[in-house]
């Protein structure tokens, strides 16, 4: 097993490595997200809905986290 410090990493790989082990656990797993996972979302939806918050797509949302962490 090879074992990786995250202080060894840098932000783009860290957040590469909680990508691939995020999409793990929706593939392997079954867990129940927290309600404050719930409001949120009901938050979001309800901005989309009302035109203040346009959807976004997916690859374009992690390339402006990537775009923030560098």
């Amino acid at each position: 097993m090879i074992t990786i410090s995250p202080e060894n990493m840098t932000v783009a790989e860290k957040l590469s490595a909680m990508e691939v082990i995020w999409n793990d656990l929706c593939q392997h797993s079954s867990f129940e997200s927290p309600d404050w996972h719930k409001t949120v979302l009901s938050l979001r939806e309800q901005q989309r809905a009302e035109g203040s918050q346009p959807p976004m797509n997916w690859e374009k949302a992690k390339q402006q986290i990537r775009n923030k962490v560098q």
